[in-house]
This record gives C-alpha cells, structure tokens and sequence, in this order.
C-alpha cells in the first residue's frame, strides 16, 4: 500500500470529546434591502410616469374636443 502523508497533523482529543471554538467576527456584507428598495422604487417611478402620460393624453383629448365644439 502506498502511504499518502498529510499536509495536517492528526489531532486526537485527549478525552474522547471534541470541541469547537466558536469566534464572533465581523463578516461584511451586501445589503440586501438597498438593492430591493430600488427595484420596487423604479417600478413606481414607471407605474407613475405612466398614469401622468395617460393624464396628459386625456388632457389633451378634451382640449381638442373643446376647441372642436367652440
């Protein structure tokens, strides 16, 4: 059999019992929310540019069917 070497050293516990160190660290982060809050910010920004394009068409359809009646 061929014996493969380790880059790690075993390590055995001494009591039979594992333990595992836990280290509180600051870990950065993308912020979820900004990224959400321009999505839904540039939909309404459509959804209104839209509803004030309607108004201004409608607008305009009856100044013309005034200046049709006058």
């Amino acid at each position: 059999m061929v014996e493969v070497k380790s880059v790690f050293p075993e390590v055995h516990p001494k009591q039979k019992q594992l333990s595992v160190e836990n280290v509180i660290m600051m870990v950065p982060c993308k912020s979820r929310i900004v990224s959400l809050k321009s999505l839904t910010q540039e939909k309404l920004e459509k959804t209104q540019q839209a509803a004030e394009n309607t108004i201004k068409k409608k607008e305009m359809a009856v100044k013309e069917q005034g200046q049709i009646t006058h």
